[in-house]
C-alpha cells in the first residue's frame, strides 16, 4: 500500500501557534518534506523544531522549489520535487510536507497536493493559523465586521487595482511594494476617506517589527511583511 501525503500548516511563526493536530501528524509521519535545499534554513522546519527538537532525527526530503514566476522553471522544479515525494510514497511511507501558515492559502504545497491526487495517492490537508489572522491578533484588532468585505492580496503580483477594493485589504509579502502601497493609501486620505493602516514584519518570528500608522512605515521591508488596510466607517 502506498503512503499518504499530508500538507501540514505550521502557522505564521510562533511555535506555540502550531495546532495539536499538526504536532500529532508531524510525530506520526515516517518522513518530513520541506521546500528548500537546507532544512536548517527552511522557515517552516525551524518553527516546528523549536517545539519538537526530535524532528532532527526524522528523514527529511529537501525539495528544490524556487520562488519564481517563470512558468517553465516552476513546472520543471515541481515535477522534480513530486518525483522525490512519489518515490517515498511508493515505499508505503507517509509524508508530512511542512508549510508556513495554512496550506490552503498561497502555499507551495498545493502543487504537490494536486499532483499527488492526480497520480492516485491519498492526500490530506492539516490547516494552520494564517499569517493575517495572527497579525490582526498581534495588532489587537479585528479584520472584518458586519457587512465589511475582506480581501487577501498577494502583493508580489501587483497591487494597483486591488488597492481600489472596498472594506479591509490584507497585503501579503508586501515588503518590496511598500512605496507604491503607501502612495495609494495617502491618495485615499487626500480624497477624505477614513483609512487605518498597520504593518507587521516577521510576525511571531525573531526580528518582529510593528508599525501602526502609514506615516511610520518604511519604503521597503523584508519578505514576510504584511499590511492590513481598513476603511473606517464615517
Amino acid at each position: 500500500m502506498a503512503g499518504k501525503l499530508y500538507g501540514v500548516g505550521v502557522g505564521p511563526g510562533d511555535p506555540k501557534l502550531l495546532t495539536l493536530k499538526a504536532v500529532q501528524k508531524i510525530r506520526d509521519c515516517d518522513v518530513l518534506a520541506v521546500p528548500g535545499l537546507k532544512k536548517e534554513k527552511t522557515t517552516a522546519y525551524q518553527i516546528v523544531r523549536q517545539l519538537l527538537p526530535e524532528i532532527d532525527g526524522k528523514e527529511c526530503l529537501l525539495l528544490d522549489m524556487p520562488m519564481t514566476k517563470g512558468e517553465k522553471k516552476l513546472k520543471d522544479s515541481h515535477r522534480t520535487a513530486f518525483e522525490t515525494l512519489r518515490q517515498t510514497l511508493e515505499q508505503g511511507r507517509d509524508i508530512a510536507f511542512l508549510t508556513l501558515g495554512d496550506p490552503c492559502i498561497y502555499s507551495t504545497y498545493l502543487s504537490m497536493h494536486q499532483m499527488a491526487k492526480e497520480a492516485g495517492y491519498e492526500t490530506e490537508i492539516i490547516n494552520g493559523i494564517p499569517s493575517f489572522c495572527a497579525a490582526a491578533a498581534k495588532l489587537n484588532q479585528g479584520l472584518a465586521e458586519k457587512s465589511q468585505t475582506l480581501h487577501i492580496i498577494p502583493s508580489t503580483y501587483g497591487v494597483e487595482e486591488e488597492m481600489k477594493l472596498p472594506g479591509t485589504r490584507v497585503l501579503m509579502k508586501a515588503g518590496k511594494k511598500l512605496g507604491q502601497i503607501k502612495e495609494r493609501i495617502l491618495e485615499e486620505v487626500c480624497q477624505e476617506k477614513s483609512v487605518q493602516a498597520a504593518m507587521i514584519e516577521n510576525c511571531g518570528m525573531p526580528g518582529e517589527r510593528i508599525w501602526r500608522s502609514i506615516e511610520e512605515m518604511p519604503e521597503q521591508a523584508g519578505y514576510y511583511t504584511l499590511l492590513i488596510v481598513k476603511e473606517q466607517k464615517q
